[in-house]
């Protein structure tokens, strides 16, 4: 097998296991990762979590509003801009987030547990080198200079 089509099974299985553990719930991968994003950086804007999302502000705003609703975030005033508000955690929400990154710990020893101890560290220094090259090869392409082994490159081999 592939180590892209290696790479897209693996993504598959974790997109199935969170509608899995969001089925009933008010929440989606896209509001996990507005309320991920507020627990490792603390409370910030609007503005900051678009940043840090790579969304619109619109778009975490429709995301704040359903946060809001099911009890996770708030919105607080921003000490020193009267026009903006800081998005941050309910208790509820501190106490999802605290539950999801112990699950992500354990989760990434069981994960881990299925590699041999030798290779652990040269498993994590690959994906961190495969995430960092996707990534460009990423920017490259929204910015219309793909190079070289680009996802669009790959268009005419045969994965067969």
């Amino acid at each position: 097998m592939l180590l892209l089509d290696r790479l897209l099974l693996i993504a598959d299985l974790f997109e199935r296991d969170m509608a899995r553990a969001f089925a009933g719930t008010p929440l989606s991968s896209a509001r996990m990762a507005v309320l991920w994003t507020v627990h490792h950086s603390g409370p910030l804007s609007q503005q900051a979590v678009a940043h840090a999302l790579d969304v619109s502000p619109r778009n975490v705003s429709a995301l704040v509003d359903a946060l809001e609703s099911a009890g996770y975030a708030r919105r607080a005033e921003h000490p020193t801009d009267r026009r903006a508000f800081l998005i941050e955690l309910t208790e509820t929400g501190t106490a999802l987030m605290e539950t999801t990154a112990r699950e992500h710990e354990e989760l990434s020893d069981a994960l881990l547990s299925s590699v041999d101890a030798a290779d652990r560290a040269a498993l994590e220094r690959g994906l961190g080198a495969i995430s960092e090259r996707l990534s460009q090869l990423m920017a490259a392409a929204s910015d219309g200079s793909a190079s070289d082994g680009s996802a669009s490159d790959g268009s005419d081999t045969d994965h067969g």
